[in-house]
């Protein structure tokens, strides 16, 4: 492949794809000689150790930001978007959140690019079986790369599990509430998964909420209340005092449960 085409498709690539791609006859040394002069043109610019990022055409490389998640795909391949990173790649995202979270087999330090700082973590316990990994992901297209992500039932989920990366509570569901669609047995087969009854809960409040929205039948939520705490949790651990959402043994923060008003039946 010629240099300007592989610069055309891969927006942001590491060395090793690189040198698969553009083979030259010097071998891997090679492609660095050629990406060390593209280097000094300001055709590349450097976004990680081993990973680089095309300059678009009229912009000077020391006022161009890659794109994070780009970077991240980068450096983790093999890697699985998730929380605010999936809601963003869903189209979801209510907000503007400067952090990237990425699955990857292989834990690192955590990456700090233009203000945004990417955090590469373990797949969680119950997803790290062959069955599982896969569960609930799927590929989106970011700049012309397929990259995979946590679906929306897996987002809402796991989101639900570490609020603090998916921007908070209010964001996850301000967010996940324009999710065009919810796959009701996925949703089901992850929770099984996790099997942790505040999740149950949560999402149950979350269904309850926008009943109509994604019309969600009245014997899915009493499947998903035979799962719940036996007695009154927090939403979030370490606060005190809320609004109880009584059919989910779940007390709320009160800015999450003024948050809208449930869908009317």
């Amino acid at each position: 492949m010629k240099t300007d085409e592989f610069f055309a498709t891969h927006p942001v690539f590491s060395l090793n794809e690189a040198s698969t791609a553009l083979t030259p006859k010097g071998g891997r040394s090679g492609t660095v000689e050629r990406l060390k002069y593209h280097l000094k043109t300001g055709t590349l610019k450097p976004a990680a150790r081993g990973v680089y990022a095309v300059v678009p055409p009229g912009v000077q490389s020391d006022r161009f930001q890659p794109d994070p998640v780009l970077v991240a795909s980068a450096v983790r391949p093999d890697g699985v978007f998730s929380h605010h990173s999936a809601l963003e790649l869903l189209g979801a995202a209510h907000s503007v959140w400067h952090q990237c979270t990425i699955y990857a087999e292989q834990r690192r330090r955590p990456l700090r690019l233009n203000g945004t700082t990417i955090r590469f973590l373990e797949h969680p316990g119950p997803m790290r079986s062959a069955a599982n990994e896969q569960l609930g992901t799927l590929r989106v297209e970011r700049q012309g790369r397929l990259l995979r992500t946590t679906g929306p039932e897996r987002t809402l989920v796991e989101g639900f599990r570490r609020p603090a990366l998916a921007g908070g509570l209010e964001e996850l569901v301000r967010s996940a509430s324009g999710f065009s669609t919810l796959d009701l047995d996925l949703l089901e087969k992850v929770l099984h998964g996790y099997a942790i009854a505040n999740l149950w809960a949560a999402v149950g409040w979350f269904l309850e909420r926008f009943q109509q929205a994604f019309y969600i039948p009245e014997k899915f939520l009493e499947r998903l209340a035979q799962h719940l705490p036996r007695s009154p949790h927090y939403l979030e651990r370490d606060r005190r005092g809320g609004a109880l959402a009584a059919r989910w043994n779940l007390i709320l923060p009160e800015t999450l449960a003024k948050l809208g008003e449930p869908d009317e039946r």
